[in-house]
């Protein structure tokens, strides 16, 4: 079984890992003259008003002790609200540092697109070869530049003109073809010579 200070050391370490949420958290302050509850500020606040009190009514013992209280608090709070602003710069800047890296690959992109319009515009290109022979790599530009000739930078083939449909053959020809009788043997001799 867990004892209740092992527990209270994990619980208040627990709470100091996420300074954000100091602003809004609620305190149990135990001050000299009792419990003050609420966020930092509103302790501030209560003990700020209470420094005040002890310094009008002559009490310069409680005065100095509840301001100490008050400046625990404030310190607290400003702690938090630097970090806070700490982890927002950062953001900011890893916002805009995303946002740069996204408008150079939008402007490399562009680039890109540009080069490959411009590379597919030289003059000659365009020219579709004779379909009757093979084309034949030209030795001596691929062995100048080094590069290899991919599908981008080839000139588009423009579509072949679409053949038009065969016409279903006539009735009458179909079974003319059908129905035509057979031909009939030659008639031949009993010497087995052909009847002319």
């Amino acid at each position: 079984m867990r004892s209740s200070k092992s527990r209270s050391r994990n619980k208040s370490n627990r709470n100091r890992n996420n300074p954000g949420n100091i602003i809004n958290r609620v305190f149990d302050s135990s001050g000299p003259e009792g419990k003050v509850r609420g966020t930092p500020q509103q302790i501030i606040d209560k003990y700020n008003q209470l420094t005040r009190d002890a310094f009008l009514s002559n009490d310069r013992v409680a005065g100095e002790n509840f301001q100490q209280h008050a400046e625990h608090y404030t310190r607290l709070l400003g702690e938090a609200q630097r970090e806070i602003d700490n982890r927002r710069q950062q953001a900011d800047q890893q916002n805009r540092e995303r946002q740069q890296r996204e408008k150079d690959t939008r402007a490399d992109r562009a680039e890109a697109q540009a080069n490959t319009a411009s590379d597919q515009s030289v003059p000659g290109e365009g020219v579709q070869p004779d379909l009757g022979q093979s084309p034949q790599p030209d030795i001596a530009d691929a062995g100048d530049n080094g590069l290899v000739e991919t599908p981008e930078s080839k000139p588009r083939r423009q579509p072949s003109r679409a053949r038009k449909p065969r016409k279903p053959a006539r009735k009458d020809e179909a079974t003319s073809t059908e129905a035509a009788p057979a031909p009939a043997p030659e008639a031949t001799d009993p010497s087995g010579e052909a009847a002319e």
